[in-house]
């Protein structure tokens, strides 16, 4: 099992959802200029991508990325934990061999990658909309906020 790689993961995913539960009372729709995400699009954007980069490590190729997912879940909330157990799943279930083998996403990204690189790559874009979530809840009037990271 790749236990450090999943607790990365989820040190990240933990502060996301933390983040969403704050904002649960807050309108779903919001968004902080016409040109941004509303909060439900972005979290489930965050989730569904983190999901994808992981489900292309398993598959060796770009195919999850092409596919659309279907997220019938209205709740920002509920939809991201939802996701974050099937990622977790799918983490568990990668090989050393999965992680270390070469993926070709030149069509897609312009770049070769290992496995294990896509993974922290989709981690990454999890720290980054992450910050974004930060941003609208503090322009939803939240100021208890957490940490950026969740250790322990």
């Amino acid at each position: 099992m790749n236990t450090k790689l999943i607790n990365h993961f989820l040190s990240h995913r933990a502060v996301t959802l933390e983040l969403l539960s704050i904002m649960r009372n807050n309108d779903p729709d919001f968004k902080p200029a016409e040109s941004s995400m509303s909060t439900s699009k972005l979290a489930v954007h965050m989730a569904t991508s983190m999901y994808k980069f992981t489900a292309v490590a398993k598959a060796g190729s770009p195919g999850p990325l092409m596919e659309k997912e279907n997220v019938r879940e209205s709740d920002p909330l509920k939809a991201v934990e939802l996701y974050t157990e099937k990622t977790v799943q799918l983490l568990e279930s990668l090989t050393d061999d999965e992680l270390s083998r070469e993926i070709d996403l030149t069509n897609v990204f312009g770049f070769k990658t290992t496995g294990a690189s896509l993974v922290k790559m989709g981690i990454e874009h999890e720290v980054n909309h992450k910050g974004n979530l930060f941003v609208y809840a503090r322009l939803l009037g939240h100021t208890e906020l957490p940490l950026y990271v969740k250790k322990g």
